[in-house]
């Protein structure tokens, strides 16, 4: 088995934000497509634009590294929040680092995603923004954990947050990387 992909973090954050929208609700997810259920390998390829083959693979990956594990009931994957939180936390931006690169027309990101935007004043001119021809934002652009996630996020306002606290991680100094951090705890670990 080789080891973890970046679009792994999105998969499972996706499968916490699933969670979540399950536990606020009636315990079933509302869903536009009845034939899919959303934590299904073709519902998530559809709400995540991962193909098939990548969410399977990506499930297998999670389960192997203690990332995520099966369900014994139902059979699904979850995600093992302690362990992917501290990965987050601690390992995340090692193995798959942020540069910001040129300015762009973009979805905002870290703290300048519309949830976290005030809650730390930067100390650079910029935002920076994930690169998408339907962005309003002008900013530096940061390449995403994977390239769907400037589409997947307009549809999941938690997995925005999600994925711009992990950028937040990879592109902050020692301050924002523990602001970061403790919001993520707040969210994934319910501290």
């Amino acid at each position: 088995m080789n080891g973890i992909k970046s679009q792994d973090i999105v998969v499972l954050l996706k499968l916490v934000s699933l969670q979540e929208e399950e536990e606020k609700g009636s315990g079933a997810l509302q869903w536009s497509f009845p034939s899919e259920a959303p934590y299904s390998v073709r519902g998530l390829e559809s709400l995540l634009g991962i193909s098939k083959t990548e969410i399977n693979a990506s499930i297998k990956r999670s389960v192997s590294t203690g990332l995520a594990i099966k369900d014994r009931d139902s059979g699904r994957p979850k995600p093992n929040r302690r362990n992917l939180h501290s990965f987050i936390v601690h390992g995340l931006k090692f193995v798959f680092p942020a540069k910001p690169g040129a300015m762009t027309r973009g979805i905002p990101t870290a703290f300048a995603a519309p949830m976290l935007k005030g809650q730390l004043v930067s100390g650079g001119e910029y935002i920076y923004v994930w690169p998408a021809a339907e962005g309003r934002d002008m900013g530096q652009s940061v390449q995403p954990l994977f390239k769907s996630v400037p589409e997947a996020v307009q549809r999941d306002e938690r997995l925005y947050e999600y994925l711009a606290l992990v950028d937040a991680i990879r592109l902050g100094n020692q301050r924002e990387v523990g602001l970061a951090g403790d919001r993520l705890s707040e969210r994934l670990l319910k501290k």
